[in-house]
């Protein structure tokens, strides 16, 4: 039982965790907490429903399109509710309110195109469990899991180890000196925000698997346990953002197993309020480092 609901609680917290980088890549640049992200989680996950329905494609290429998806209305955001914003100079809280208004939007949107009623992926997908002796796990929790690992090593790679990356970094630390040293900080932010919204897309795929359940208000839901992650975590830190979406994922599986599951999604807002009493620099973060990578 015990090892059976640690092996649910990873397949969940990876997508959480997935979900929470997108939210801290677009901190660690632009010092917002994007409130579309949930949304375009949302689309994400009716992009690759669509495509496995519609056109019949398979899982991985489901993923590919609801990325390339995500990064479309990454692009979209940016370009006409953030950029204008950010030429004029106004405060932060103008940017907030524009990403809240994008996924009022959205949400809209999705309604209007696909309905209220919640939509699942064909019989085909929830694949017959294997025992592996201590534990059962299904392909899709295989292919989820490992789908969502290798995101993020890329990810940490592409920070890491290139060019690009490297100017998201000197971005993320003082945008104003990234320019003096010849970076297109425009370009990296658009970039910024394209990634993150494909990394929130293919999120709201995994999930969608997870859950065998897709509807247009899931994104909200899901939006504000991302933004718990990324409370848990530290504000801007990738890394930390990895490690609190599996904390996460376990302490919601296992306060279903063994409490209730009314207590759900009671458990991420618990972890906020109490991370922010004790440490509102976040769990992985320094104290007075800004909890940037």
């Amino acid at each position: 039982m015990f090892f059976q609901q640690l092996i649910n609680g990873l397949n969940l917290g990876s997508a959480y965790a997935v979900i929470a980088i997108g939210y801290t890549l677009v901190f660690g640049v632009l010092n917002i907490i994007n409130m579309a992200h949930g949304e375009i989680f949302m689309f994400g996950a009716f992009i690759g429903l669509m495509l496995v329905t519609a056109a019949g494609a398979n899982i991985f290429v489901a993923l590919i399109g609801a990325m390339l998806g995500g990064a479309v209305l990454g692009f979209l955001l940016e370009y006409l509710a953030l950029r204008p914003l950010r030429r004029r100079k106004v405060t932060h809280l103008a940017p907030l309110i524009s990403t809240i208004g994008v996924s009022i939007f959205l949400e809209s949107l999705a309604l209007k195109i696909w309905g209220p009623q919640t939509q699942s992926f064909p019989p085909q997908f929830e694949g017959a469990l294997m025992d592996v002796g201590l534990f059962k796990v299904s392909m899709i929790q295989i292919v989820g899991f490992g789908t969502a690992i290798v995101l993020m090593v890329l990810l940490t790679l592409l920070l890491d180890k290139t060019k690009i990356g490297k100017a998201v970094k000197a971005t993320s630390e003082n945008i104003e000196t990234a320019g003096l040293l010849g970076i297109n900080t425009s370009r990296i932010i658009t970039f910024t925000v394209m990634l993150a919204s494909s990394l929130g897309a293919a999120a709201g795929v995994l999930v969608g698997l997870s859950f065998n359940a897709i509807e247009p208000t899931m994104g909200m839901t899901m939006g504000f346990k991302g933004l718990a992650v990324l409370i848990m975590g530290g504000l801007g830190n990738i890394r930390g953002a990895m490690m609190g979406g599996f904390i996460l994922g376990i302490a919601e599986v296992f306060s279903v197993a063994y409490g209730a599951s009314s207590y759900r999604d009671a458990v991420a807002f618990g972890i906020i309020i109490l991370i922010l009493f004790f440490r509102p620099e976040g769990l992985f973060s320094k104290a007075g480092k800004g909890g940037r990578p």
